[in-house]
């Protein structure tokens, strides 16, 4: 009751939530590569979910698609690539929550990516049993990744503040270590 009382009036903070600086100097076409990089960001997302969750659960349901085969899997690399897409779909998750603020993250996914640019064409050409499907699909995922990678390390480079690593600015006139 004595706050009601005080004299002093109740006001509404003017700026709730201040806008990063970031985002405050954004042109129409920051803000347009901003949402091709959200949309990019949550395509991997949903495909290396997608490849997770297969390669997992359904491992004969691969090889069935992948080699018209039944699933024999001894050294149990299906298993095992589907850690790695598990990995990368943590990374670009944590990219497409913090890209914004932090765009290194970009950084992150670009390397993600390039990682696997040879991969699933070395595993068309070496397995014994490939469909249809495997000799259509796979060799096309090389040249995807290092245009997604290529992609994302440009986009870094285009967005306002990608000079910026752990909040300090580097300049390019700047010693190697950047401490300076």
């Amino acid at each position: 009751m004595a706050a009601l009382t005080s004299g002093r009036r109740f006001s509404w903070p003017r700026d709730p939530a201040p806008v990063p600086t970031i985002l405050k100097h954004m042109t129409p076409s920051d803000r347009a590569l901003g949402r091709r990089i959200t949309a990019l960001l949550a395509a991997l997302v949903l495909v290396d979910l997608t490849l997770a969750i297969w390669a997992f659960f359904f491992p004969q349901a691969w090889f069935d698609a992948f080699h018209g085969t039944a699933y024999v899997d001894p050294a149990a690399l299906l298993p095992r690539a589907a850690a790695s897409w598990t990995g990368f779909l943590l990374m670009q998750s944590i990219a497409l929550v913090r890209w914004r603020m932090e765009t290194w993250w970009l950084l992150i996914v670009a390397g993600v990516r390039l990682s696997e640019v040879f991969s699933d064409l070395v595993y068309v050409l070496m397995a014994d049993d490939v469909t249809w499907f495997a000799m259509t699909a796979l060799p096309a995922t090389g040249p995807l990744n290092a245009l997604f990678g290529w992609w994302l390390i440009r986009a870094w480079k285009r967005r306002p503040g990608s000079s910026r690593l752990h909040g300090s600015s580097l300049r390019a006139d700047a010693p190697a270590s950047g401490l300076s």
